[in-house]
């Protein structure tokens, strides 16, 4: 269980993981633009899709397997 909390990251450690200010990547957040979950008030990031983010340009609701936008109805 040790090794999972390493893989887990709170903003704090984001944006001193890919070097930005905090206000910058809360704002990122806010925008959907980085792959991450908000539990309550406080965002949380898995290292593992922040690391495909970076490194293969995966959009964030890729990396989570969700969809974004609006729903598809009749009309």
């Amino acid at each position: 269980m040790a090794g999972m909390t390493d893989t887990i990251m709170t903003l704090d450690d984001l944006a001193t993981y890919i070097k930005l200010s905090k206000s910058s990547l809360y704002k990122l957040c806010q925008a959907g633009k980085v792959p991450g979950t908000k539990i309550g008030r406080h965002w949380r990031f898995h290292k593992d899709a922040i690391d495909a983010w970076i490194c293969d340009g995966i959009p964030p609701t890729q990396a989570y397997g969700r969809l974004k936008g609006k729903k598809e109805g009749g009309g």
